[in-house]
């Protein structure tokens, strides 16, 4: 008997390297997620002369929560902005009551004549690792998700994708690299002394979204109608208003940068729910996410991929 358990024992351990040994060949593979990532970073790395460098003057035509906003996060004097890299950390869940996931990750946007957006993270789901990747290149937006690296779970493209990842790119901007705003495709609505409404095009889509900002210029919202809610298996899309509140933290050299974020769905509760008006007080927060680094301008000499 302790033979026969002895051999099992060891079955199940051989079989148990194989398997990390497939998985460890899918995850970092020709074909992964990884590898797609950096191929399409590093394809889509703009390098020119000279990026150029932000003054008050430039400020001149943006609205004063806005500029307020910029000179705090520092953009005047930096680098005009042609992309960044930001590495993060955080956890995330699809529904209410559906457990939260942990995940490392990182992001790569692009800000040439049609900007474009990618989107990386290794999680744990249900104890099993699973990746994450959206790529918005050109025109079309993708979201896929792989169990072990070698399952599909969900695979979702289409006009409301687009549309979803046309505003998290304005996020993005408002978010990793605010300076990216003064050459941005957005026209501005002024609002009052601490919120802007924004309209932003990327070819054929025009999404918009309002800014709120604090009483130290600081943004700390971000908030739009026209970001859909994908199911469980991204085969449908639902409208709903999205939001992001977000936490700023000091660098070394006095600047401000945003270290934490959540995004929250709210959902319009129907007017027949309420006896009247549709309100928006059904909301949950789907994700947690914290900076751990934000580089501006990477060359093709800069790292990807490096999610370890």
């Amino acid at each position: 008997m302790n033979v026969r358990r002895s051999a099992f024992a060891a079955m199940a351990a051989t079989g148990a390297i194989a398997l990390a040994a497939v998985h460890r060949w899918f995850a970092v593979g020709a074909r992964s997620f990884r590898r797609e990532y950096e191929r399409l970073a590093r394809a889509h790395v703009h390098t020119p002369q000279s990026h150029g460098v932000v003054d008050e003057h430039d400020l001149d035509a943006l609205p004063e929560p806005v500029a307020r906003f910029l000179r705090a996060a520092g953009a005047v004097g930096g680098p005009r902005v042609v992309n960044f890299r930001a590495s993060i950390h955080g956890r995330i869940r699809s529904g209410p009551e559906s457990p939260w996931m942990s995940f490392r990750g990182e992001q790569f946007n692009a800000y040439g004549a049609v900007p474009s957006r990618l989107f990386r993270i290794d999680a744990s789901m249900r104890g099993l690792p699973a990746e994450v990747f959206h790529s918005f290149v050109d025109a079309e937006a993708t979201m896929r998700v792989r169990a072990l690296s070698m399952f599909p779970i969900i695979s979702a493209r289409g006009p409301e994708m687009n549309r979803s990842e046309t505003v998290t790119i304005l996020n993005d901007i408002c978010v990793f690299a605010p300076a990216a705003l003064l050459d941005a495709a957005v026209v501005w609505d002024p609002i009052d002394d601490r919120s802007v409404g924004v309209t932003f095009e990327r070819l054929d889509e025009s999404v918009s979204a309002v800014l709120y900002f604090d009483d130290r210029g600081l943004l700390v919202d971000f908030v739009s109608d026209d970001r859909s809610r994908s199911s469980a298996d991204g085969s449908t899309f639902t409208q709903e208003r999205w939001s992001t509140p977000l936490t700023h933290g000091r660098t070394p050299d006095g600047r401000w940068r945003c270290t934490y974020g959540e995004a929250r769905w709210i959902r319009p509760t129907r007017p027949a729910e309420t006896g009247g008006e549709a309100t928006t007080d059904d909301a949950f927060t789907y994700l947690e996410i914290w900076i751990d680094d934000v580089a501006i301008n990477v060359t093709t000499n800069g790292r990807f991929g490096g999610v370890s």
